[in-house]
């Protein structure tokens, strides 16, 4: 039990980049797999840090991405979803240990299964009775959500798009998702006095 929360509070705070290539075991990050000579699928998943409307702006800058790096110029959705995964976070306060190691955060647990807290704090998602109190303490439960999103995109020449309302320029899309450079500042961009 204790290892398994140990791990559960390792994943909640994640620190590091968030656009960033997904290595094996990583929940963060982005991946893309050739289905064809002009399709890939391509998908993004973040922390509950990151809000919905990022993630599916990290998955079109993926997508421009990968277009750009394939030499066209342009990409249509073929198939696109965003998909938001919700477990429950309790933060348990013992009236009589107060700091010490049976108050702060308690396990999670995902929708699909119960919690039940220690000790004997509560039993199911809200603790002992509607509002997380139980005979030991204090629960308090709040939703935790995470998104991921992905897309099978088609990759088009500036030809092949006339006509084509629903292609992204993926040059464009590029120029507004991704923050410019900041400016030099003067002490890097003078030489050094003598």
């Amino acid at each position: 039990m204790a290892a398994m929360l140990a791990l559960t509070l390792l994943a909640a705070c994640e620190t590091g980049p968030v656009y960033k290539p997904r290595g094996p075991g990583e929940r963060v990050g982005y991946t893309d797999l050739q289905l064809g000579p002009n399709r890939y699928r391509v998908t993004f998943s973040a922390t509950s840090a990151t809000r919905r409307e990022d993630v599916e702006n990290y998955l079109l800058r993926r997508a421009a991405e990968v277009t750009l790096a394939a030499g066209y110029t342009h990409f249509v959705f073929d198939q696109r979803d965003t998909e938001a995964r919700t477990y429950y976070r309790s933060d348990f306060i013992d009236p009589y240990f107060a700091g010490g190691p049976f108050h702060g955060p308690r396990a999670w647990y995902w929708t699909s299964w119960p919690y039940y807290g220690y000790p004997y704090s509560g039993f199911g998602p809200y603790g002992y009775g509607p509002y997380g109190y139980g005979p030991y303490g204090y629960n308090y439960v709040r939703p935790v959500t995470s998104y991921s999103a992905f897309a099978e995109i088609v990759m088009l020449t500036t030809e092949q798009t006339a006509g084509n309302p629903d292609a992204f320029d993926a040059q464009f899309l590029l120029q507004r998702l991704v923050p410019p450079a900041p400016p030099e500042t003067a002490s890097t961009s003078q030489p050094p006095r003598s």
